[in-house]
């Protein structure tokens, strides 16, 4: 790729500012629709403006942009499977009744005035063990969307909660692949990087913990308990037998003996579907549309439940769209925001603009709290721009690993400003594709869950405090520095 000249750091922002506007104009035409063409369309643009700003004022050319693009979507190609995959997955593990049996199990278990901080709890513990938060809110995640449901709890408190632990884990597990990645791109051993991290993570979780218990006490008069409805209509449509809890007991099994992430999704969706078929043949015969019981109809509507939407009468209509699924179609709108949003990345890097912004940043800084900030600042851009937080990681981490040697600070304080920034901060941004997942995931949208993911938002302002503290920060003697560069 051609290096032509840095575009000036106020033009680098006008395609970031346009796009925010063009969304913002999406949202308010089409409300919650705006992700079915309005918010894709609205990526494009700002894409080709900035091209043609790129263009105009630093002659940036098109084949760099092509380059750029076809790195960008090499990046990404294994999380498109992996969309398709969790489509199907989060179907089965409904249909198959794992989900409903979770509800029913949970309704008795849960009581109100815990269930946030328990929600943000157990998905804490399930995305440490999994490494995953996608896998974490696509499994457990829609088991306690519709427990939360059941209790009265408003969608966007629930996601919150669900969001904050999963990615919580996903953090500080040594099986998650943004915390490898992060430890990988700053040069940083794992397990030092996963201790280093615990300084900002813990004060962030017990935060969000706080928040969660505060808010179910004071919810707690006001939720509307429709736990024997629940159970009640569930029973009647499922055949909720402990049985069923091999499923989540296999897909474990699975990931404790690390199989790819890919793999281990996409076996546990077939388990899933062998459960759905030995307990839930009526609601096959259901999907399929046939009142004739035969080998053909069942497989029909375990295909069906795989790929497209299925709808159960259940006699309730918020049971009836808890229960509905999506497969891989549902997926469709999140692939199709995550090529747009791509396409944008790779205008913004092609152009050089967001080198632009990021250098204009590094030029102000003076100190650790500088730094940091700035760290954070670029990685939250990253996720605006490049929607994408493997890209965000990379991207941030080697533009900044230079300098942090250079002012002598260890590499995990790079390594942990990376995870606080770029990993928590993605699934805040409707069209990054961690945002576009769990909404999608979890039938909430971005904007709806982003006010309470209050783990995700807390993280990179305690690392910036902490680094304004200086609080156990570093820095390497100048003999040190002196010899590792010789």
């Amino acid at each position: 790729m051609e290096h032509h000249k840095l575009p000036h750091p106020l033009i680098a922002v006008l395609p970031v500012f346009l796009l925010i506007c063009f969304v913002s104009i999406a949202v308010f035409l089409f409300g919650a629709d705006a992700l079915n063409g309005a918010s894709q369309m609205a990526l494009l643009l700002a894409a080709a403006f900035c091209l043609l700003l790129g263009k105009l004022t630093v002659n940036a050319h098109w084949h760099d942009f092509e380059k750029q693009l076809h790195k960008n979507f090499k990046n990404i190609s294994g999380a498109l499977l992996i969309l398709f995959v969790i489509g199907s997955l989060s179907a089965t593990w409904m249909i198959s009744g794992v989900v409903p049996l979770f509800i029913v199990y949970g309704l008795k278990i849960i009581h109100p005035a815990v269930f946030l901080i328990s929600a943000c709890v157990i998905c804490a513990l399930v995305s440490i063990l999994t490494g995953s938060s996608w896998t974490t809110i696509a499994t457990i995640g829609i088991a306690l969307l519709g427990i939360g449901n059941a209790l009265g709890f408003s969608p966007g408190w629930i996601a919150g909660a669900i969001v904050s632990g999963a990615y919580f884990g996903d953090k500080v597990s040594p099986l998650s692949d943004t915390t490898v990645l992060a430890s990988s791109v700053s040069g940083t051993p794992l397990f030092t990087h996963i201790r280093y991290m615990m300084i900002t993570t813990t004060p962030s979780f017990f935060i969000s913990l706080l928040v969660f218990g505060v808010a179910g006490l004071m919810m707690k008069e006001q939720v509307i308990v429709d736990s024997g409805l629940y159970e009640k209509v569930l029973s009647e449509h499922f055949k909720l037998s402990p049985w069923l809890l091999l499923v989540p007991a296999l897909t474990v099994f699975l990931i404790v003996r690390r199989y790819p992430p890919l793999i281990t999704l996409f076996l546990s969706m077939l388990i899933a579907l062998v459960f759905a078929i030995v307990f839930q043949p009526d609601l096959l015969y259901e999907i399929a549309g046939s009142s004739v019981k035969n080998t053909a109809n069942m497989i029909k509507g375990a295909i069906i439940t795989t790929i497209g939407k299925t709808s159960i009468e259940s006699g309730n209509a918020e049971i009836n769209e808890l229960i509905a699924t999506r497969g891989m179609q549902g997926m469709l709108n999140t692939i199709w925001i995550i090529i747009c949003a791509t396409c944008f990345g790779a205008a913004m890097a092609s152009t050089r603009m967001i080198e632009s912004f990021t250098l204009a940043l590094v030029k102000r800084i003076h100190n650790t709290f500088g730094l940091v900030g700035s760290t954070v600042a670029t990685g939250l851009l990253t996720n605006l721009t490049m929607a994408d937080q493997y890209l965000g990681i990379i991207l941030t981490g080697n533009m900044f690993k230079k300098l942090y040697e250079e002012q002598g600070y260890e590499n995990r304080l790079l390594s942990r400003s990376l995870e606080d920034s770029v990993t928590v901060t993605s699934v805040l941004v409707p069209w990054n594709s961690c945002g576009m997942t769990q909404s999608t995931v979890l039938g909430v949208s971005t904007l709806a869950y982003l006010p309470y993911a209050v783990f995700n938002y807390v993280s990179p302002l305690v690392s910036i405090i902490i680094a304004l503290l200086k609080y156990k920060i570093i820095q390497r003697k100048t003999e040190q520095i002196r010899l590792e560069s010789v």
